[in-house]
């Protein structure tokens, strides 16, 4: 991008649409560039240019559904930095912050669940868990899946053992 990397880029455009999902399609998976994208910049998914066109296309609607997208490497990395964060004593108890089943909603989505999959789970219907999340990410003022669950890993909610 000749003007804006693409983490300025993303800043921008949540500072001016903050409702609108970023979806980052990159060559590079360097770790500073990820998580600056992903925690500075609040981009909701990561995907390397290796994906298939199908999988892209999928991981636009998943991120416009509400959901989150990394592509496996990216994830491991998103974990891995989060593992020993995920160890330290909480600061806020989530009941402080969310219901109880808002809690069981996010619990999912660190899981990696689609809504429909949340759905199901829960005996919700799929816009009871769209309301849900949608009120977690008020909550929680972030505005996507990525940045909640990053969000629940940095405080203690889940750990590495709620990831598959």
């Amino acid at each position: 991008m000749p003007r804006l990397d693409g983490i300025e880029a993303t800043r921008q455009i949540k500072v001016l649409y903050p409702a609108t999902a970023v979806l980052i399609l990159s060559a590079y998976d360097d770790d500073q560039f990820v998580f600056r994208l992903l925690e500075e910049a609040g981009a909701a998914g990561y995907l390397l240019k290796s994906i298939r066109g199908r999988e892209l296309i999928d991981a636009v609607r998943a991120v416009y559904a509400g959901e989150s997208v990394l592509h496996p490497s990216i994830a491991r990395k998103v974990l891995n930095r989060f593992s020993l964060v995920s160890g330290r004593p909480r600061e806020q108890k989530p009941s402080a912050v969310l219901t109880e089943r808002e809690i069981e909603v996010l619990s999912l989505a660190t899981r990696g669940l689609s809504n429909q999959d949340i759905a199901s789970e829960l005996s919700l219907s799929l816009r009871t868990v769209q309301a849900h999340l949608g009120h977690i990410f008020n909550k929680l003022q972030v505005s996507s899946r990525t940045e909640a669950v990053v969000h629940a890993l940095k405080e203690g909610w889940v750990t590495l053992k709620d990831v598959p």
